[in-house]
């Protein structure tokens, strides 16, 4: 269950990752799921320490109720577009790939423009406003379906590019959608503390995990 709050967790954001991973020079799944995360790993670790803030506001959206009071170093475009390039830059030294090495960084870039589209204006270009967002969120009979098609659609199409065996890819769809069943219809709490943060990071590194496994069993063989 949610313990305390609502990370605000979107699963859509896996699905750069999916559809990426089935590009044959593509780094591996594992690499692509921390990739398609990564922003919001670091939102949770800085709020954490102090650095950025946010708050869970009843009816903030009719999807859930999380604000950002104050993320300019994640939630810009002009923060991810750096995230980007500083995971782009390892992956580019462990790969000698460029391919691979592009590729990781729009999977990091995709995040700030996919949160543009179901956000409520809490995003900025470069950290001040104006502030952005398009706020799908309150719209969930479009949103929910829409997430959800996005998401397994691209985990199909990685699939049927890339054979990987079965039992994985079960497990990674079963955890899927509990994650997002419990942040749309568990229970909540206005309380936005550690353990909040926790709960969402440990979400995206168990995630991350299963990629692992799915890309791992891949017939086309192990990337990096």
């Amino acid at each position: 269950m949610r313990p305390r709050g609502d990370p605000g967790m979107f699963i859509g954001h896996w699905s750069a990752a999916f559809a990426a991973g089935a590009h044959p020079k593509a780094p591996h799944l594992g690499t692509l799921a921390i990739a398609a995360q990564l922003v919001d790993i670091a939102f949770f670790a800085l709020a954490m320490i102090g650095v950025e803030h946010f708050r869970f506001v009843p009816g903030a959206t009719a999807s859930n109720w999380l604000m950002l009071d104050f993320a300019p170093y994640t939630h810009s475009l002009l923060g991810g577009a750096v995230f980007a390039l500083a995971f782009a830059l390892p992956v580019w030294l462990a790969t000698r790939s460029r391919p691979a090495a592009l590729i990781a960084g729009a999977v990091v870039l995709s995040h700030w423009l996919l949160d543009l589209v179901v956000h409520r204006p809490d995003l900025t270009i470069a950290g001040v406003p104006p502030m952005l967002g398009l706020g799908l969120w309150n719209a969930p009979l479009i949103e929910k379906p829409l997430e959800l098609g996005l998401t397994f659609g691209a985990l199909a199409f990685y699939v049927r590019k890339r054979r990987p065996r079965a039992l994985p890819v079960a497990v990674l769809c079963v955890v899927l959608l509990l994650v997002q069943a419990i942040d749309w219809f568990g229970p909540r709490s206005t309380d936005a503390g550690l353990s909040a943060s926790l709960t969402a990071i440990f979400a995206y590194l168990l995630v991350a995990a299963l990629c692992q496994w799915v890309g791992r069993s891949a017939l086309s063989g192990e990337r990096p």
